[in-house]
């Protein structure tokens, strides 16, 4: 099912920063359009209205992901687990919130906040010295880690950007390492984890070669070792992007009981399956094609597993893969390459970028950043709200 929107009533946008305009101008027709077309995508059949569960009805949660240094442009988006350690600053439940931006130019962003999903409080977890340009690539484990991919300019533009690696971080923000090219680390754009506990495995997508690499990795006394770096994936699409600054291997999403990696690949607008990807000490190339779709797949970035086992990707809307009749759209697909419905989270190019669920036990939380208007959208849904199941 397909929310469209009229493109004689809006502006298309195709840079990744907002427009010169208050955020409370901004927000209220692109909150309102994508919560109708919200419902009518995780809730087919139902009406407009339904409440979720809860005693009333009610718009989703939107939260501002701008943080008093003015940082913009939200990249990354994930949930603190339930069983995260709760001696630090992150509190089990948390969203974190990684942003590119700062005020003026694109890959300065130095910031990762956190969000209350229950009542949109927000705080800053860590500020750094810019340029960082927090990227997609953003994952936490149990041991008390944070995972940030950094993607680095000095004047916004492709011609200055640089990988700043993958920062590791603890539970109070403080920063533990950065893993680089030792590591085979080249513009984290994507991540994805295996948690075991005391070890994990970390898939990474790196946007400057177009690669996947694989690293094994243990985690002690608060730190990390890295026992292994493998490129498990090459061959993907990757280069500068006007809009985008560059593009290449973005979201991943990994199936442990299958040993199968998911890839979001912008550049060729398809997203693809690297099977072995746990286990492989090879490199698999670009794997099997799992859903290749011109006309909804528009520069995928963002990458998670729905509760029904289907897959959701954010489209980006970067300058290589634009259609402004589906602008910023989340779409939903089945794991046999099937298209399912798709909604869009803003009338403008170039919003959707990170999407996440977690369950709560009360409710199933979804929440996606817009990042035109720089905010997070919150919404609690009943268990089970997903309809059917993946393939």
């Amino acid at each position: 099912m397909s929310a469209m929107v009229d493109p004689s009533r809006h502006a298309i946008i195709s840079e990744h920063r907002p427009t010169p305009l208050s955020r409370a101008a901004r927000g209220t027709a692109p909150l309102v359009v994508a919560s109708a077309a919200l419902l009518a995508l995780l809730l087919p059949g139902r009406p407009a209205h339904a409440d979720f569960g809860f005693s009333r009805s009610f718009l989703p949660l939107q939260v501002s992901t701008a943080p008093a240094n003015g940082d913009l442009n939200p990249y990354g988006l994930v949930f603190v687990p339930h069983d995260f350690p709760t001696a630090g600053a992150l509190k089990p439940g948390q969203i974190l919130i990684s942003n590119f931006n700062d005020t003026m130019f694109q890959g300065r962003g130095s910031t990762i906040i956190t969000i209350d999903p229950r009542n949109g409080q927000t705080g800053l977890f860590f500020q750094g010295t810019p340029p960082i340009g927090f990227t997609n690539a953003l994952g936490i484990v149990h041991a008390g880690l944070v995972f940030a991919g950094s993607v680095s300019t000095t004047e916004g533009t492709s011609a200055t950007a640089q990988s700043g690696g993958l920062f590791v971080l603890d539970t109070n923000g403080n920063v533990v390492t950065n893993l680089g090219t030792k590591e085979l680390i080249n513009g984290p754009w994507g991540l994805a984890i295996n948690d075991r506990g005391g070890s994990a495995r970390l898939f990474v997508s790196n946007v400057f070669d177009g690669t996947i690499t694989r690293l094994n990795v243990t985690f002690g006394n608060g730190g990390i070792t890295v026992r292994s770096a493998v490129k498990i994936g090459s061959g993907f699409g990757f280069g500068p992007d006007m809009a985008a600054v560059v593009v290449g291997p973005a979201g991943l999403a990994y199936d442990a009981s299958n040993d199968t990696l998911f890839v979001a690949s912008e550049m060729d607008d398809t997203i693809f399956a690297l099977h072995g990807a746990g286990t492989t000490q090879t490199d698999l190339g670009t794997g099997a094609v799992v859903y290749q779709d011109a006309a909804h797949l528009h520069g995928p970035l963002g990458l998670i597993f729905a509760p029904n086992g289907n897959l959701l990707v954010a489209n980006a809307d970067p300058a290589v893969s634009q259609d402004p009749t589906e602008p910023s759209e989340i779409v939903e697909f089945t794991r046999s390459g099937q298209f399912v419905r798709q909604y869009s989270v803003d009338p403008n190019l170039g919003a959707a970028f990170a999407l996440g669920i977690a369950n709560r036990e009360d409710a199933e939380v979804f929440a996606y950043v817009d990042d035109f208007l720089s905010t997070c959208t919150i919404l609690n849904l009943s268990p089970g709200v997903f309809p059917g199941g993946g393939d």
